[in-house]
Protein backbone atom coordinates (compact mmCIF):
# COMPACT_ATOMS: atom_id res chain seq x y z
CA UNK A 1 0.00 0.00 0.00
CA UNK A 2 1.14 3.91 -0.71
CA UNK A 3 0.33 6.44 0.87
CA UNK A 4 2.38 9.05 -0.80
CA UNK A 5 -0.70 11.44 -1.47
CA UNK A 6 -1.64 11.21 2.07
CA UNK A 7 2.26 11.63 3.21
CA UNK A 8 2.99 14.53 0.88
CA UNK A 9 -0.31 16.43 2.87
CA UNK A 10 1.19 15.69 5.80
CA UNK A 11 4.39 17.22 5.07
CA UNK A 12 2.65 20.74 3.44
CA UNK A 13 1.23 20.82 6.77
CA UNK A 14 4.22 20.52 9.02
CA UNK A 15 7.51 22.78 9.81
CA UNK A 16 9.53 19.54 9.38
CA UNK A 17 9.63 19.69 5.53
CA UNK A 18 11.86 22.51 5.49
CA UNK A 19 14.42 20.38 6.68
CA UNK A 20 13.79 16.76 5.92
CA UNK A 21 11.01 16.53 3.37
CA UNK A 22 9.42 13.74 2.67
CA UNK A 23 9.59 10.49 0.18
CA UNK A 24 7.68 7.74 -0.96
CA UNK A 25 7.54 4.00 0.13
CA UNK A 26 5.81 1.30 1.97
CA UNK A 27 2.66 1.28 4.85
CA UNK A 28 4.94 1.66 8.58
CA UNK A 29 2.33 -0.33 10.33
CA UNK A 30 3.19 -2.61 13.98
CA UNK A 31 5.39 -0.69 15.63
CA UNK A 32 5.94 -0.85 19.58
CA UNK A 33 5.63 3.01 21.28
CA UNK A 34 8.21 1.64 24.56
CA UNK A 35 10.51 0.30 22.23
CA UNK A 36 10.53 3.48 19.30
CA UNK A 37 11.02 6.05 22.50
CA UNK A 38 13.88 4.04 23.81
CA UNK A 39 15.65 4.29 20.26
CA UNK A 40 14.83 7.50 19.35
CA UNK A 41 16.40 9.18 22.78
CA UNK A 42 19.54 6.89 21.19
CA UNK A 43 19.58 7.37 17.54
CA UNK A 44 17.65 10.70 17.32
CA UNK A 45 17.26 12.66 20.43
CA UNK A 46 20.75 14.05 20.32
CA UNK A 47 19.22 16.26 17.08
CA UNK A 48 15.93 17.17 18.12
CA UNK A 49 13.55 18.17 20.78
CA UNK A 50 10.50 16.29 21.96
CA UNK A 51 9.25 16.35 24.96
CA UNK A 52 7.80 13.27 26.24
CA UNK A 53 11.65 11.89 25.21
CA UNK A 54 13.00 14.54 27.29
CA UNK A 55 15.49 15.23 24.48
CA UNK A 56 16.06 18.95 24.13
CA UNK A 57 18.47 19.91 20.94
CA UNK A 58 18.52 22.38 18.56
CA UNK A 59 20.10 20.48 15.88
CA UNK A 60 17.38 19.23 13.49
CA UNK A 61 13.66 20.83 13.42
CA UNK A 62 12.06 20.56 17.22
CA UNK A 63 9.38 18.15 16.63
CA UNK A 64 6.99 19.61 18.86
CA UNK A 65 6.70 22.52 16.97
CA UNK A 66 6.44 20.68 13.98
CA UNK A 67 3.70 18.20 14.44
CA UNK A 68 1.51 20.71 16.87
CA UNK A 69 0.00 22.78 14.31
CA UNK A 70 -1.16 19.86 12.04
CA UNK A 71 -2.08 18.36 15.01
CA UNK A 72 -4.75 21.16 16.16
CA UNK A 73 -5.94 21.35 12.68
CA UNK A 74 -7.02 17.52 12.92
CA UNK A 75 -4.42 15.11 11.64
CA UNK A 76 -3.99 12.11 13.25
CA UNK A 77 -1.11 10.28 14.78
CA UNK A 78 -1.66 7.43 12.24
CA UNK A 79 -0.81 10.09 9.50
CA UNK A 80 2.32 11.61 11.65
CA UNK A 81 3.95 7.79 11.85
CA UNK A 82 3.96 7.46 8.29
CA UNK A 83 5.72 11.02 7.59
CA UNK A 84 8.20 10.16 10.38
CA UNK A 85 9.11 6.40 8.89
CA UNK A 86 9.29 8.14 5.32
CA UNK A 87 11.92 10.58 6.48
CA UNK A 88 13.99 8.28 8.25
CA UNK A 89 13.99 6.07 5.67
CA UNK A 90 14.73 8.67 2.80
CA UNK A 91 16.02 11.72 4.67
CA UNK A 92 17.21 15.05 2.53
CA UNK A 93 20.79 15.02 3.19
CA UNK A 94 21.67 18.63 2.73
CA UNK A 95 19.13 21.38 2.56
CA UNK A 96 18.08 24.03 0.73
CA UNK A 97 20.53 26.48 2.05
CA UNK A 98 23.25 23.88 1.96
CA UNK A 99 23.53 23.10 5.85
CA UNK A 100 23.43 19.41 6.65
CA UNK A 101 21.06 17.86 6.30
CA UNK A 102 19.38 14.33 8.37
CA UNK A 103 21.70 11.09 7.91
CA UNK A 104 20.21 8.02 6.11
CA UNK A 105 19.49 5.39 8.48
CA UNK A 106 22.66 3.69 8.03
CA UNK A 107 24.38 6.03 9.95
CA UNK A 108 21.10 6.58 12.62
CA UNK A 109 20.17 3.14 12.92
CA UNK A 110 23.21 1.18 11.85
CA UNK A 111 22.52 -3.03 11.39
CA UNK A 112 24.39 -4.45 13.90
CA UNK A 113 25.65 -6.70 10.86
CA UNK A 114 27.95 -3.71 10.06
CA UNK A 115 28.75 -2.48 13.64
CA UNK A 116 32.29 -3.60 14.94
CA UNK A 117 32.33 -3.89 18.49
CA UNK A 118 29.71 -2.73 21.43
CA UNK A 119 28.05 0.39 19.61
CA UNK A 120 24.86 1.48 19.32
CA UNK A 121 23.10 -0.79 16.39
CA UNK A 122 19.90 -2.42 15.42
CA UNK A 123 19.36 -6.13 14.49
CA UNK A 124 15.99 -5.37 12.77
CA UNK A 125 16.23 -1.37 10.90
CA UNK A 126 12.80 -1.68 9.27
CA UNK A 127 11.21 -2.55 12.48
CA UNK A 128 13.74 0.17 14.48
CA UNK A 129 12.08 2.51 11.49
CA UNK A 130 8.42 0.86 12.75
CA UNK A 131 8.90 1.71 16.60
CA UNK A 132 10.42 4.89 16.21
CA UNK A 133 7.76 6.70 13.91
CA UNK A 134 5.29 4.69 15.98
CA UNK A 135 6.46 6.89 18.96
CA UNK A 136 7.33 10.33 17.53
CA UNK A 137 3.91 10.03 15.74
CA UNK A 138 1.66 9.23 18.84
CA UNK A 139 3.73 12.14 21.27
CA UNK A 140 4.99 14.90 19.00
CA UNK A 141 2.94 18.13 19.42
CA UNK A 142 0.89 16.76 22.32
CA UNK A 143 2.41 18.88 25.20
CA UNK A 144 3.24 15.96 27.34
CA UNK A 145 6.61 16.61 28.99
CA UNK A 146 8.68 14.45 30.50
CA UNK A 147 10.59 15.36 33.83
CA UNK A 148 14.22 16.18 33.33
CA UNK A 149 16.80 13.92 33.84
CA UNK A 150 19.95 15.03 36.54
CA UNK A 151 22.08 12.13 36.23
CA UNK A 152 25.34 12.82 33.42
CA UNK A 153 24.96 9.50 31.96
CA UNK A 154 20.99 10.10 31.53
CA UNK A 155 21.79 13.42 30.20
CA UNK A 156 24.40 12.53 28.01
CA UNK A 157 22.39 9.54 26.17
CA UNK A 158 19.38 11.84 25.56
CA UNK A 159 21.05 15.23 24.57
CA UNK A 160 24.67 14.30 23.34
CA UNK A 161 24.93 10.73 22.38
CA UNK A 162 23.20 10.18 18.52
CA UNK A 163 26.47 12.66 17.98
CA UNK A 164 29.43 11.33 20.08
CA UNK A 165 30.68 8.11 20.69
CA UNK A 166 31.37 6.86 24.59
CA UNK A 167 31.56 3.36 25.46
CA UNK A 168 30.44 3.93 28.85
CA UNK A 169 27.10 5.25 27.76
CA UNK A 170 26.82 2.60 24.88
CA UNK A 171 27.01 5.32 22.00
CA UNK A 172 28.68 5.61 18.57
CA UNK A 173 27.42 8.92 16.90
CA UNK A 174 30.02 9.91 14.53
CA UNK A 175 28.84 13.80 14.12
CA UNK A 176 31.02 14.96 16.79
CA UNK A 177 34.56 14.00 17.84
CA UNK A 178 34.92 10.11 19.44
CA UNK A 179 35.01 10.90 23.05
CA UNK A 180 37.28 7.95 24.52
CA UNK A 181 39.47 9.48 22.01
CA UNK A 182 39.33 13.46 22.82
CA UNK A 183 38.91 12.21 26.89
CA UNK A 184 38.17 16.35 27.38
CA UNK A 185 38.08 17.29 30.63
CA UNK A 186 35.58 18.68 32.97
CA UNK A 187 36.18 22.46 32.07
CA UNK A 188 36.41 21.88 28.44
CA UNK A 189 33.03 19.89 28.72
CA UNK A 190 31.48 22.59 30.72
CA UNK A 191 32.39 24.69 27.82
CA UNK A 192 31.41 23.40 25.15
CA UNK A 193 28.04 22.11 26.43
CA UNK A 194 27.80 25.93 27.47
CA UNK A 195 28.80 27.81 24.82
CA UNK A 196 28.89 25.44 21.79
CA UNK A 197 31.76 25.31 19.28
CA UNK A 198 31.31 24.87 15.15
CA UNK A 199 28.40 22.37 14.56
CA UNK A 200 27.87 21.31 18.17
CA UNK A 201 25.24 24.01 19.42
CA UNK A 202 24.92 25.58 22.83
CA UNK A 203 22.88 23.94 25.23
CA UNK A 204 22.81 26.82 27.63
CA UNK A 205 18.94 27.17 27.18
CA UNK A 206 17.58 24.06 27.09
CA UNK A 207 19.91 22.35 30.40
CA UNK A 208 20.13 24.08 33.76
CA UNK A 209 23.64 24.61 35.56
CA UNK A 210 23.30 21.69 37.52
CA UNK A 211 22.37 19.73 34.37
CA UNK A 212 25.55 20.88 32.82
CA UNK A 213 27.98 20.27 35.92
CA UNK A 214 26.34 16.81 36.21
CA UNK A 215 27.48 15.85 32.00
CA UNK A 216 30.92 17.27 32.49
CA UNK A 217 31.73 15.57 35.76
CA UNK A 218 29.96 11.91 33.59
CA UNK A 219 31.94 12.64 30.19
CA UNK A 220 35.18 13.54 32.08
CA UNK A 221 35.09 10.66 34.26
CA UNK A 222 33.75 7.82 31.78
CA UNK A 223 35.55 8.92 28.41
CA UNK A 224 38.43 6.25 27.64
CA UNK A 225 37.36 4.03 30.60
Amino acid sequence: MRLAALVSAACAATVILVASGCGTGGYSDGGSQGAGKQLFVQACGGCHTLADAGTTSTIGPNLDDAFAQAREAGMTSATFTQVVAQQIRWPIQETSTGSPGMPGPDTTLPRCEDVEGDGFCVDDQDQAIDDIAAYVGAVAGTGITAEQPTDGKTIFTTNCGSCHTLSDAGTSGAVGPNLDEARPSRETVVDLVTNGRGAMPSFSDSLDQQQIDAVAEYVSGAAGQ
